[in-house]
């Protein structure tokens, strides 16, 4: 049930000319500030911040590629090209940004995507960024990580109506960085037999949003065995995707 489609791509293209444009802007400030000598190192620290912020919307960009179905590869090939441009957008001396993909467990080739069935989801990316910048004037040595994590938490109960059919409600708490988040998109699964079954109008399909990264959805379904298991997809709204299935509890 892996999401696929062309929404990660375009997510991707969005993040690239946004970090672009961050870097443009700080950059003709720097440039500006130095012709005219005034607010120099506020500059600097302005254009520092600037290759922070692309950095993270490279990240995020790329995240979302990867867990819509893009190649695992992406977030690599994403950061030498934004490491590429860095480097060469700045005229008056070294200017270098090298990463390392974070390798440590659970990560690998700086992601780490867990859809598990006990009511986890993550989807994650992580990297570390050294950033050089030496002139005549200036002298910057800065070293900094971006681990952007989307979380999904999801508790499943239900209760017998009459023969097969219950009532079945599923909770779902969304996370970016450990804080609440709202999704951009929900859709909830229960299985029969071997089939996986999106509830709708027909199964008195409701969904309540708390406002603080909590939904409540509640549907009413045939489930002819004991266990009922259920599902739900999310994409917050960085475009990132996560999943996370669950055995419901009845009650």
């Amino acid at each position: 049930m892996r999401r696929k489609g062309n929404s990660g791509q375009i997510l991707l293209i969005a993040a690239f000319i946004m970090a672009s444009l961050l870097l443009s802007a700080q950059l003709y400030i720097l440039e500006v500030g130095k012709i005219s000598g005034e607010a120099e190192s506020d500059s600097l620290n302005d254009f520092v911040l600037g290759i922070k912020l692309g950095s993270r919307h490279v990240v995020i960009g790329s995240l979302a590629n990867i867990s819509n179905g893009g190649q695992g590869s992406t977030l690599a090939t994403n950061l030498q090209k934004w490491s590429s441009l860095v480097s060469g957008q700045y005229q008056f001396g070294k200017n270098i940004l090298n990463y390392t993909l974070r390798e440590t467990a659970p990560y690998s080739s700086g992601t780490w995507m867990c859809w598990g069935t006990s009511g986890l989801g993550i989807s994650s990316a992580c990297a570390d960024f050294a950033y050089k910048l030496s002139d005549r004037e200036a002298n910057i040595n800065q070293s900094y990580f971006m681990n952007i994590t989307t979380t999904l938490l999801i508790e499943s109960s239900h209760q017998t109506v009459s023969g097969n059919v219950k009532q079945v409600n599923v909770t779902l708490n969304l996370f970016n960085e450990a804080e609440p988040a709202s999704a951009r998109q929900i859709t909830v699964y229960y299985k029969v037999l071997d089939a996986w079954q999106i509830p709708d109008e027909t199964n008195n399909y409701t969904i309540l949003n708390y406002g603080n990264g909590t939904c409540l959805a509640s549907f009413v379904a045939s489930i002819p065995s004991q266990n009922v298991e259920v599902s739900a997809h999310l994409v917050d709204q960085r475009g990132i995707y996560v999943q996370a299935n669950a055995t419901s509890a009845q009650i």
